[in-house]
C-alpha cells in the first residue's frame, strides 16, 4: 500500500478589524494550496481585508503550493488587502525569500506577534 502524504488540515477564524486567520497544518502541495486558497476566498468574501496564514503545523511546501500562495497574494493586493504569515520553519522562510513572497507579505515569528501588529494596523 502507498503511504499517504500528510493531508493538509485548514481551519479559519474571523477576528475583529477585518482580520482573517487561516491555520494550515500538513503538506502544502496543489491540493493543500487550493484548500488554503478556498479558505482565504471565504474570509475575503465575508469582509476580511487582512489575512494571516499560520503555518505552525506545516513542514513542507512544494513549488505548486508556493505558486498558489503567490496567486492568493496577488488577488488580495489587487483588492487592497494584505497578507501575512507566521510560524514559518527556517526552510519555508528561506523558500519564501527566494520566491519573493517576503517582499509583499509580512512575516512574523509567531501568532501573538502577528496579531499584535496586524490588530494595531487595522
Amino acid at each position: 500500500m502507498m503511504q499517504q502524504e500528510e493531508k493538509l488540515r485548514v481551519s479559519t477564524e474571523q477576528l475583529e478589524g477585518g482580520l482573517g486567520l487561516v491555520a494550515a497544518a500538513g503538506y502544502i502541495n496543489n491540493e493543500g494550496g487550493q484548500a488554503i486558497a478556498d479558505a482565504v476566498n471565504e474570509l475575503v468574501a465575508s469582509g476580511c481585508r487582512t489575512i494571516l496564514i499560520d503555518l505552525e503545523g506545516t513542514r513542507i511546501i512544494n513549488s505548486i503550493g508556493i505558486s498558489i500562495l503567490l496567486e492568493i497574494l496577488d488577488r488580495l493586493m489587487e483588492s487592497g488587502g494584505t497578507m501575512a504569515f507566521c510560524n514559518l520553519t527556517p526552510t519555508i522562510a528561506r523558500t519564501f525569500e527566494i520566491m519573493g513572497l517576503v517582499q509583499y507579505a509580512r512575516i512574523f515569528p509567531d501568532r501573538a506577534a502577528a496579531l499584535a501588529a496586524l490588530g494595531r494596523d487595522g
